[in-house]
């Protein structure tokens, strides 16, 4: 998967590290048995992924055209048991 480019763009970037910033606060302020700050964490979770389909929209994200054809095996070929040269 390293080799597709798959992910290396600035809108999956700032989008993982919105949601994860979201995720360390969710987990701290459950810790700490403060609801309200788990759901704000949460808040930046869900931003963290509207953040990153805005840029992507803006053009920062992987070009949906880009995507290479899977690749796949010619098909065998069987020549008729009589037919040697």
């Amino acid at each position: 998967m390293a080799g597709s480019s798959h992910g290396h763009t600035p809108a999956a970037w700032t989008g993982v590290i919105i949601a994860f910033i979201g995720f360390c606060v969710s987990g701290a302020f459950m810790v700490m048995a403060q609801p309200a700050g788990f759901w704000a964490g949460m808040v930046i979770v869900v931003l963290g992924g509207v953040v990153g389909a805005v840029m992507r929209a803006m053009g920062l994200g992987q070009p949906k055209a880009s995507r290479p054809a899977p690749h796949t095996a010619p098909a065998a070929t069987r020549e008729p048991a009589g037919a040697e040269s």
